[in-house]
Protein backbone atom coordinates (compact mmCIF):
# COMPACT_ATOMS: atom_id res chain seq x y z
CA UNK A 1 0.00 0.00 0.00
CA UNK A 2 1.27 3.47 -0.84
CA UNK A 3 1.92 5.52 1.66
CA UNK A 4 0.82 9.24 1.43
CA UNK A 5 4.17 11.31 0.48
CA UNK A 6 3.97 8.41 -2.29
CA UNK A 7 0.64 9.52 -3.46
CA UNK A 8 1.67 13.00 -2.96
CA UNK A 9 4.59 12.60 -5.67
CA UNK A 10 2.07 10.89 -8.20
CA UNK A 11 -0.18 13.77 -7.70
CA UNK A 12 1.93 15.70 -9.93
CA UNK A 13 2.32 13.64 -13.01
CA UNK A 14 -1.42 12.17 -12.92
CA UNK A 15 -3.64 12.65 -15.79
CA UNK A 16 -7.03 12.93 -14.07
CA UNK A 17 -10.24 12.41 -16.59
CA UNK A 18 -13.30 13.87 -15.03
CA UNK A 19 -16.52 11.94 -15.89
CA UNK A 20 -19.57 13.43 -16.52
CA UNK A 21 -23.14 13.10 -18.04
CA UNK A 22 -23.89 14.37 -21.10
CA UNK A 23 -27.60 15.89 -21.35
CA UNK A 24 -30.02 15.99 -23.74
CA UNK A 25 -29.54 20.08 -25.43
CA UNK A 26 -26.87 22.84 -25.54
CA UNK A 27 -24.87 22.88 -22.46
CA UNK A 28 -25.54 25.52 -19.23
CA UNK A 29 -22.95 26.13 -17.40
CA UNK A 30 -22.78 28.04 -13.96
CA UNK A 31 -19.07 29.68 -13.41
CA UNK A 32 -18.05 30.51 -9.82
CA UNK A 33 -14.67 30.65 -7.60
CA UNK A 34 -13.64 30.09 -3.79
CA UNK A 35 -10.68 30.29 -1.65
CA UNK A 36 -9.47 26.91 -0.16
CA UNK A 37 -6.46 26.74 2.67
CA UNK A 38 -3.52 24.97 2.46
CA UNK A 39 -1.13 26.84 5.10
CA UNK A 40 -1.49 27.75 8.50
CA UNK A 41 -3.32 27.30 11.76
CA UNK A 42 -6.78 26.42 11.51
CA UNK A 43 -9.46 29.05 12.49
CA UNK A 44 -10.07 27.79 16.10
CA UNK A 45 -6.74 27.34 17.07
CA UNK A 46 -5.45 30.76 15.61
CA UNK A 47 -8.45 32.21 17.83
CA UNK A 48 -7.36 30.07 21.03
CA UNK A 49 -3.36 30.50 20.43
CA UNK A 50 -3.05 33.06 18.03
CA UNK A 51 -1.43 32.56 14.41
CA UNK A 52 1.19 30.85 14.32
CA UNK A 53 2.27 31.84 10.83
CA UNK A 54 0.89 33.56 7.81
CA UNK A 55 -1.73 31.55 6.56
CA UNK A 56 -2.09 31.00 2.88
CA UNK A 57 -4.74 30.21 0.04
CA UNK A 58 -5.70 28.83 -2.96
CA UNK A 59 -8.75 29.37 -5.07
CA UNK A 60 -10.32 27.02 -7.03
CA UNK A 61 -12.99 28.18 -9.65
CA UNK A 62 -15.28 25.25 -10.73
CA UNK A 63 -17.60 25.41 -14.06
CA UNK A 64 -20.52 23.38 -13.37
CA UNK A 65 -23.31 21.55 -15.64
CA UNK A 66 -27.21 23.15 -14.98
CA UNK A 67 -29.10 20.43 -15.66
CA UNK A 68 -26.62 17.39 -14.06
CA UNK A 69 -24.59 19.10 -11.70
CA UNK A 70 -22.02 17.56 -12.80
CA UNK A 71 -18.26 19.76 -12.48
CA UNK A 72 -16.92 20.35 -16.11
CA UNK A 73 -14.12 22.43 -15.55
CA UNK A 74 -11.84 23.23 -12.55
CA UNK A 75 -8.69 25.54 -12.76
CA UNK A 76 -6.91 26.58 -9.23
CA UNK A 77 -5.09 29.57 -8.65
CA UNK A 78 -3.09 32.16 -6.14
CA UNK A 79 -5.23 33.58 -3.99
CA UNK A 80 -3.97 36.80 -5.54
CA UNK A 81 -5.88 36.34 -8.99
CA UNK A 82 -9.40 37.12 -9.82
CA UNK A 83 -11.84 34.93 -10.91
CA UNK A 84 -12.65 36.63 -14.62
CA UNK A 85 -9.42 35.84 -15.82
CA UNK A 86 -9.77 32.13 -15.18
CA UNK A 87 -13.65 31.74 -17.10
CA UNK A 88 -11.56 31.37 -21.12
CA UNK A 89 -9.81 28.61 -19.49
CA UNK A 90 -12.49 26.80 -18.07
CA UNK A 91 -13.76 27.23 -21.30
CA UNK A 92 -11.30 25.89 -22.79
CA UNK A 93 -11.66 22.73 -20.93
CA UNK A 94 -14.71 21.77 -22.52
CA UNK A 95 -14.74 20.01 -25.99
CA UNK A 96 -15.17 21.87 -28.70
CA UNK A 97 -17.49 20.07 -30.36
CA UNK A 98 -20.13 20.35 -27.57
CA UNK A 99 -23.06 22.98 -28.17
CA UNK A 100 -23.11 25.68 -25.82
CA UNK A 101 -26.21 27.65 -24.67
CA UNK A 102 -25.61 29.90 -21.58
CA UNK A 103 -22.83 30.60 -19.12
CA UNK A 104 -23.72 32.29 -15.83
CA UNK A 105 -21.86 34.35 -13.72
CA UNK A 106 -22.01 37.11 -11.06
CA UNK A 107 -20.79 40.65 -12.25
CA UNK A 108 -16.87 39.92 -11.19
CA UNK A 109 -17.05 38.38 -14.52
CA UNK A 110 -18.69 41.60 -16.37
CA UNK A 111 -15.39 41.87 -18.69
CA UNK A 112 -14.69 41.87 -22.22
CA UNK A 113 -12.20 38.82 -22.05
CA UNK A 114 -15.55 36.90 -20.37
CA UNK A 115 -17.76 37.87 -22.39
CA UNK A 116 -15.59 37.47 -25.46
CA UNK A 117 -14.82 33.95 -24.50
CA UNK A 118 -18.45 33.43 -24.05
CA UNK A 119 -19.07 34.56 -27.54
CA UNK A 120 -16.24 32.59 -28.81
CA UNK A 121 -17.88 29.31 -27.70
CA UNK A 122 -21.16 30.65 -29.70
CA UNK A 123 -22.91 30.83 -26.01
CA UNK A 124 -25.08 33.63 -24.44
CA UNK A 125 -23.53 35.30 -21.15
CA UNK A 126 -26.10 35.89 -18.45
CA UNK A 127 -24.04 38.07 -16.25
CA UNK A 128 -25.34 41.19 -14.22
CA UNK A 129 -24.03 44.42 -14.92
CA UNK A 130 -21.78 46.40 -12.46
CA UNK A 131 -23.94 48.73 -10.63
CA UNK A 132 -21.47 51.47 -11.92
CA UNK A 133 -21.05 49.75 -15.51
CA UNK A 134 -21.03 51.93 -18.50
CA UNK A 135 -21.96 51.16 -22.47
CA UNK A 136 -19.07 49.60 -23.99
CA UNK A 137 -17.70 50.65 -27.58
CA UNK A 138 -19.46 48.31 -29.98
CA UNK A 139 -16.31 47.21 -31.89
CA UNK A 140 -17.06 43.63 -31.62
CA UNK A 141 -20.03 41.06 -31.31
CA UNK A 142 -19.04 40.45 -27.09
CA UNK A 143 -19.49 44.21 -27.16
CA UNK A 144 -23.02 44.21 -28.80
CA UNK A 145 -24.37 41.59 -26.49
CA UNK A 146 -23.74 42.74 -23.30
CA UNK A 147 -24.40 46.60 -24.01
CA UNK A 148 -27.52 45.22 -25.00
CA UNK A 149 -27.95 43.46 -21.18
CA UNK A 150 -26.85 46.53 -20.02
CA UNK A 151 -29.96 48.47 -22.16
CA UNK A 152 -32.12 45.67 -20.90
CA UNK A 153 -31.29 46.29 -17.18
CA UNK A 154 -31.66 49.91 -17.04
CA UNK A 155 -35.03 49.33 -18.76
CA UNK A 156 -36.77 47.03 -16.71
CA UNK A 157 -34.72 47.07 -13.58
CA UNK A 158 -31.87 44.42 -12.28
CA UNK A 159 -34.56 42.10 -10.57
CA UNK A 160 -37.09 41.43 -13.37
CA UNK A 161 -33.44 40.99 -15.61
CA UNK A 162 -32.42 37.95 -13.52
CA UNK A 163 -36.02 36.70 -13.01
CA UNK A 164 -36.46 36.26 -16.44
CA UNK A 165 -32.52 35.27 -17.77
CA UNK A 166 -33.32 32.62 -14.61
CA UNK A 167 -29.63 33.75 -13.13
CA UNK A 168 -30.79 33.37 -9.78
CA UNK A 169 -30.24 29.26 -10.44
CA UNK A 170 -26.14 30.12 -10.14
CA UNK A 171 -27.14 29.59 -6.24
CA UNK A 172 -26.86 26.03 -7.05
CA UNK A 173 -23.21 26.26 -7.35
CA UNK A 174 -23.00 28.09 -4.80
CA UNK A 175 -23.95 24.85 -2.85
CA UNK A 176 -21.88 23.14 -4.52
CA UNK A 177 -19.11 25.25 -3.40
CA UNK A 178 -20.53 24.27 0.56
CA UNK A 179 -20.56 20.74 -0.85
CA UNK A 180 -16.96 20.85 -1.67
CA UNK A 181 -15.53 23.08 1.77
CA UNK A 182 -17.70 19.93 3.38
CA UNK A 183 -15.18 17.76 2.65
CA UNK A 184 -12.51 20.46 4.48
CA UNK A 185 -11.49 23.57 3.65
CA UNK A 186 -7.97 23.12 3.13
CA UNK A 187 -5.13 21.53 0.83
CA UNK A 188 -2.60 19.22 2.18
CA UNK A 189 0.09 19.25 -0.44
CA UNK A 190 2.08 22.46 -0.08
CA UNK A 191 3.74 22.09 -3.67
CA UNK A 192 0.98 24.06 -6.52
CA UNK A 193 2.30 21.69 -8.59
CA UNK A 194 0.59 18.63 -6.73
CA UNK A 195 -2.58 20.93 -5.35
CA UNK A 196 -4.09 20.15 -8.94
CA UNK A 197 -3.08 17.28 -11.57
CA UNK A 198 -1.94 18.15 -15.21
CA UNK A 199 -5.17 19.83 -17.46
CA UNK A 200 -7.30 17.36 -19.37
CA UNK A 201 -10.17 17.27 -21.20
CA UNK A 202 -13.53 16.22 -19.47
CA UNK A 203 -14.23 12.33 -20.44
CA UNK A 204 -17.96 11.21 -20.49
CA UNK A 205 -18.82 7.37 -19.28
Amino acid sequence: MPDYTTLDRRQKTLAVQIPYRRAEGPLNLLVDGTGIKFLGDGEWQARKHGAQGRRQWRKVHLAMDTTTSDIRAVEFTPSSDGDSPVLPELLDQIPEGEESGTVTADGAYDTRRCHTAIIDRQATAIIPIRKNGRPWREDCPAAIARNETLRATRHYGRAFWKRWTGYHVRSRIEAKMRCLKAFGERIAARDPDRQTPPKSRSASH
